[in-house]
């Protein structure tokens, strides 16, 4: 696995409680090199250890994609075997991101296509600009395919006709094509995006953490098994600290001041 020359760079910066990662590295459309995902990983770890973020942005540098896949000079040689390896690697990306502790936010301008849709669909909320694109176009260009895991992923939020019809034909629907399924939390112009990204992480930072991230996980879970046990998580969830401030809020009719514990 060879690394591209411009091994380009993950952004994180935190303002007021959200933390704002960055694929930057947009003379390649944000195509991951291992070391972008490298350094995203290093994002999450970050936000896992800071207890100020309680949201995360996740989007693309310079307007015209998300991110356009993995690089695809890093395939140059590969055998079966990297293959599989690569594809172990790319679950612990996407599955990390997955368990990220806060409420996850995908903002999607131009493509997300491949390992792009990929993070974008293991975000919680999407918000895309009209005229986004989503898609693995692999049948047509590269001749690899993904993990039954991603495949999983997919299905789950998009149904297995559209998925089929997506790795099959190559399509790649738009946003406008999307967002009636309930894949987009909004769909916005150009000059509306940021507007439409910041209300929706106000409403976010506004709600509980706790019951928030213990219905993410919950919904993890029976993703994977429908009769998944949530007892822990029930008990953690009723038996922290924000659910007698929540209690104690609506009974005296104020809002309620969260701690995420």
């Amino acid at each position: 696995m060879s690394e591209s020359p411009d091994a380009g760079a993950v952004r994180y910066r935190v303002e007021c409680g959200v933390a704002h990662l960055t694929f930057d590295r947009p003379a390649a459309r944000n195509a991951l090199t291992f070391a972008m995902y490298d350094a995203l990983a290093e994002s999450l770890a970050r936000i896992e250890a800071d207890p100020s973020v309680r949201v995360a942005v996740l989007r693309g540098a310079g307007g015209k994609a998300f991110v356009a896949g993995t690089d695809i000079e890093q395939f140059v040689g590969f055998t079966g075997a990297d293959g599989v390896a690569y594809e172990a690697r790319i679950e612990g990306y996407v599955a990390g991101l997955e368990r990220c502790r806060v409420p996850t936010v995908a903002v999607i301008e131009g493509f997300a296509v491949g390992g792009g849709l990929a993070i974008a669909n293991a975000c919680d909320i999407r918000v895309a600009q009209v005229g986004a694109r989503f898609g693995v176009p692999i049948a047509r260009t590269l001749g690899n395919c993904l993990s039954p895991a991603n495949l999983r992923r997919l299905t789950a939020t998009l149904g297995q006709g559209l998925v089929t019809r997506m790795m099959l034909l190559a399509e790649m629907p738009a946003a406008e094509t999307l967002a009636p399924l309930g894949y987009l939390a909004a769909v916005a112009e150009p000059g509306e995006l940021d507007a439409a990204v910041t209300a929706i992480c106000d409403r976010l930072l506004g709600h509980a953490p706790v019951t928030m991230r213990v219905t993410r996980e919950m919904l993890r879970r029976l993703e994977r098994d429908p009769g998944a046990e949530a007892t822990d998580l029930i008990a953690e969830c009723y038996g922290n600290g924000d659910f007698a401030e929540g209690v104690a809020a609506f009974l005296a009719k104020r809002p309620a001041a969260w701690t995420g514990s």
